[in-house]
Order: C-alpha cells, then sequence, then structure tokens
C-alpha cells in the first residue's frame, strides 16, 4: 500500500504536468496528499519543515543562476547577436546544411551560458526560413532544435553553465568541468547518432516528395540580415561566459579555501565554500559576459532593457519555482515508507554508475524535468551514491557527470516544460512531431550507458 501511495503521487504529479497545470500549485498537493493517505496528522510539519524548507534551500542556491542566464540570454537577443551568430553559421556551412547549420547554432547558444527556452524563441524564425527554402518538412524542426539545445550542451560538454550540470556539484563538491572525457565522449556519440537519424529522416521524406508543409500555424516572417552585429563581436560574451567560468572554477577554492570565516558586527559568518564554488564561478561568469554585451552593444540593450530585464525575471522565477517545487515534492516523497521500496529497487542494481543513471533518468522522466528529476534523486540519494564511489573506488566527478547526463536522458517525454514550449513555438502537435524528438531522447539516454561502458573500459574520465 504504501509503494502504491508513492506511485499515485508520481503519476499525479506527470499528469497535471502533461495537462497543462502549474507544478507550483500541484508539487505540494501532490507530496502532501501522499501524506495524508500515510498519516493525516504529520501533514502540517511535513509541509513547513520539509516541503517549504527544501524548496527554499533550492532557490536559496540557484536561483541566482537562473535569474543572469534569463537576462544574459535577453541580453544577447536585445543587442542582435543572437541573429548575427545564426547569420554567421548559415554562411560558413551553407542553407543546403539546414539542419547541420541550426544543430550547431543551438550548441553554440547553449553551451554560450543561453537558457534553452530563449534558444529556442531565439532560433525558431531561423530554422524555418532555412527549412522552408531547402523543401525540409516542417516537423522535423523540433527534433533538431531538441537535439542541439536539449542534448549534449545541457548536461554533457565539460563546463556547460546549464543548472544540470551544476546541481551535482553541490552533491559530490565537484565543478562543472568534472569527467570532461565521458562528457566528450557522450556528446560524441548524441550529436552523430542524433544528426545521422535527422538526416536520414530528412531525405526519406525527399524521397517520397514530401516538402516543408501546407496550412502550417505560427509561421514566422522571413528574418532580414540588414545591420547585424559583426558574428566575432557577437560570439564574444559567449566566449567570456565559458572561459571565465573555467577560470573562476578555480580561482574560488584558491582564494575562500574549503571554509570561509569572517565576523560582521559581532556575528560570526561561516560559509562551507566547496559546495558553492561552482555556482559562485558561473554566477561571476554570466556577469561578465552581460558587461560584455553592454560594452559592445549597450545603445540597442539600454534601450529595452527595462522591459527585457523585467520578462527575463519572470521566466527565470517561474522555471527556478518549478524545479524548487519538484525538489520539495521529493523531499518529501523520499521520508514516507513507500519510497523505501522503491530505494530498495533502485539498490538491487549491483552497478553504481548503473544504478544512479537509472534512478536519475526515471525520476527526471517521471516529473518531465531533468534538474527536477535529479534534484529530487540527489537529494534522496547521494550519500548512498557516495558511499558506493568510495566502495569501488570511482572517483566523484564520473559520479557527477553520468547524473547530468542522465538528468537529460528520458526528461524530455511528451508532458516535459521545455517539449511542450518547443512544440507551441513552432506551431506543431505532439502527433506531428513529437516521435522524431523521442527518437533524440532515446538516444541521450543510451549516451550515458556509452560513457559508463567507456569508463569501465578504459579507466579514462
Amino acid at each position: 500500500m504504501n509503494l502504491l501511495i508513492v506511485l499515485a503521487a508520481l503519476v499525479f504529479l506527470m499528469f497535471v504536468a502533461y495537462r497543462g497545470y502549474s507544478v507550483i500549485l500541484f508539487a505540494p498537493v501532490a507530496a502532501l496528499g501522499a501524506v495524508l493517505l500515510t498519516d493525516p496528522s504529520l501533514v502540517p510539519p511535513m509541509f513547513s519543515t520539509v516541503f517549504m524548507e527544501k524548496m527554499v534551500g533550492f532557490i536559496k542556491n540557484y536561483f541566482p543562476v537562473f535569474m543572469l542566464g534569463a537576462v544574459f540570454g535577453k541580453v544577447i537577443e536585445l543587442s542582435g547577436f543572437s541573429k548575427s551568430i545564426v547569420s554567421a553559421v548559415i554562411k560558413v556551412l551553407g542553407r543546403e546544411r539546414a539542419v547541420l547549420s541550426i544543430v550547431v547554432v543551438c550548441a553554440i547558444l547553449t553551451y554560450g551560458g543561453v537558457s534553452l527556452f530563449v534558444v529556442v524563441f531565439a532560433v525558431y524564425p531561423f530554422a524555418a526560413e532555412m527549412f522552408r527554402q531547402g523543401d525540409i518538412p516542417k516537423r522535423l524542426i523540433p527534433c533538431t532544435i531538441a537535439l542541439g539545445a536539449f542534448s549534449f550542451t545541457m548536461d554533457a560538454l565539460p563546463g556547460t553553465p546549464q543548472i544540470q550540470n551544476i546541481i551535482p556539484s553541490t552533491f559530490f563538491n565537484t565543478t562543472t568541468w568534472a569527467a570532461p572525457i565521458l562528457g566528450l565522449v557522450g556528446s560524441i556519440f548524441v550529436f552523430a547518432v542524433g544528426l545521422g537519424y535527422i538526416e536520414n529522416r530528412r531525405l526519406a521524406a525527399q524521397k517520397r516528395g514530401e516538402g516543408y508543409g501546407t496550412e502550417l500555424v505560427n509561421e514566422p516572417e522571413p528574418f532580414e540580415e540588414k545591420e547585424l552585429p559583426n558574428p566575432w563581436i557577437a560570439i564574444s560574451p559567449l566566449v567570456v561566459v565559458g572561459i571565465m567560468n573555467f577560470v573562476l572554477t578555480q580561482l574560488v577554492p584558491r582564494a575562500y579555501g574549503a571554509k570561509h570565516e569572517v565576523t560582521l558586527g559581532g556575528h560570526p559568518i561561516v560559509t562551507q565554500v566547496g559546495p558553492l564554488a561552482a555556482i559562485w564561478a558561473v554566477e561571476g561568469a554570466l556577469l561578465l559576459g552581460i558587461l560584455t554585451v553592454f560594452v559592445f552593444a549597450w545603445r540597442p540593450v539600454l534601450a529595452k532593457f527595462a522591459d527585457g530585464s523585467k520578462a527575463a525575471v519572470a521566466g527565470a522565477l517561474l522555471a527556478s519555482l518549478n524545479t524548487a517545487s519538484e525538489y520539495g515534492f521529493g523531499g518529501v516523497i523520499a521520508l514516507l515508507p513507500g519510497f523505501a521500496s522503491v530505494s530498495a529497487a533502485l539498490r538491487a542494481i549491483p552497478n553504481p554508475l548503473v544504478n544512479e543513471a537509472v534512478t536519475v533518468t526515471v525520476l527526471a522522466g517521471i516529473t518531465g524535468s531533468a534538474s527536477g528529476g535529479m534534484s529530487i534523486a540527489l537529494a534522496a540519494m547521494s550519500d548512498e551514491f557516495i558511499a558506493a564511489a568510495k566502495a569501488a573506488n570511482i572517483p566523484l566527478e564520473v559520479f557527477h557527470r553520468i547524473a547530468a547526463m542522465a538528468s537529460g536522458g528520458m526528461d524530455t517525454l511528451p508532458h516535459n516544460g521545455a517539449v511542450i514550449t518547443l512544440l507551441a513555438v513552432t506551431g506543431l502537435t505532439h502527433r506531428q512531431a513529437y516521435k522524431d524528438v523521442f527518437v533524440i531522447t532515446l538516444t541521450k539516454t543510451a549516451a550515458v550507458f556509452v560513457a559508463i561502458a567507456f569508463f569501465y573500459l578504459t579507466g579514462l574520465y
């Protein structure tokens, strides 16, 4: 019965997310509903002491990253830098390589620190124009954008400033550059297999005589390439974020040590720097990236910054609260008797890396969120993963990379917020376009186990 209660709570949360209801509202409803069915007297204390503390703790650690990432993406958009980057890549690769061009553009933007939601809005008009000119079916646009923005640059490439690569650092005391070789192996696998699949689908459609399509909705206006910023200047903020993330990752621990202590106004302030170093490094890098945009394009950005920053902060609040609510949900569920059965089943997987990968990707799939599912898994089981790592003599950097990549595996099921946004922006339905997105989902899930196999075969990470 206890197991059924936990499963019912997870299925309920997945159902309401799929139906488009707010996770912020229904995550506590699902969690406290499970508590109510377990022991009604525990509802108030579990809400205040567990759910809210977990939720607030997540926001305390990660909201600045969400906010700075959203603002960075917005100023990249307002400055015209995103259009310039897209135009430059198209010129280099050629319009006939529409699929490759869009994947590369999405990868550059997301690896440079732009939120994947911003990337969807920024790239879609260019993708639609290129696919229209190449007479490639529009239904292949979502899987193309998903390959470039929702996969290897989100969680596999070492140093990526996306939240999915930051969360494991606070549990394993690692950095965003953890296990770079495994990240590169997984990235190459996803890129090669995903691109090969989409190109195969394009050629098959071409043989059938299927073109871009007619009677389509949400078609963007053809874009103009007049007065675009110099592409080298446009890409400079992304380069700054990447380089400074690496530099600050090295400098922060040296400057503050493992623990920083200071007394102000008679009050001692003690900060455990280890779990926060990676977060501080990304925050500092994003701040410098924003300043770089202002240096090169302060006039167009400043003219629209008031409204643009409000929209960016609103989006960051919504995204962070969604994930924090799922984090609070996971904290409550992890304490229920039924979760012990789930944990026991997952512990039955003998290999610690496979155990972690399956745990994280299953919960990411259920919640429809990479960051949410990973947060639930690591909040509940990170101590066990750390103990298993020590017992098996596996570096925690490997556990970091596998957790990050696994979170981006089955997360993009139909109820995933990014998938729903992507289909809405492109004016397509699940029936029209989701099948190909799901193949990308399977590809990035398989990449996790390719990385695990590579580690055991070579010992390299």
